[in-house]
């Protein structure tokens, strides 16, 4: 499950907070670091959690990225970059379960907000 934290990513618009389920697929991806990693930690727009806290470990944590970061915007929120395929459960029959305030009568996951966010912005830009 991934946790939604607050940034300045276009494509998370209005998401801050929802912990989701997500597919990972392998367990590459793994962010690192050195100096300076409060800035990169700034930057931050997605973590793996685990009972609602950051995922250190295997399997809550599949890559092992520190404080279970996963998703990554720049300054503007224009650039995101992420290791789980949120474009493999855009459906709700997808997924294990849906989280509350998603669900809704039709078929799209909360994961179908990240692309309508993105469209929404390409068609005011």
């Amino acid at each position: 499950m991934v946790e939604v934290l607050e940034s300045n990513s276009i494509f998370f618009k209005d998401m801050q907070g929802a912990r989701l389920p997500v597919v990972v697929s392998h367990g590459e991806g793994r962010a690192f670091w050195g100096e300076g990693q409060a800035a990169v930690s700034s930057l931050a727009a997605l973590r793996y959690t685990d009972a609602g806290k950051p995922a250190q470990l295997y399997p809550a944590n599949p890559n092992g990225s520190p404080e279970g970061l996963t998703g990554f915007t720049n300054e503007d929120g224009r650039v995101l970059v992420l290791m789980p395929h949120p474009e493999r459960v855009f459906r709700n029959v997808q997924l294990s379960w849906i989280p509350e305030p998603f669900k809704t009568n039709n078929d799209f996951s909360p994961w179908a907000v990240f692309f309508k966010n993105a469209y929404e912005w390409v068609r005011k830009v």
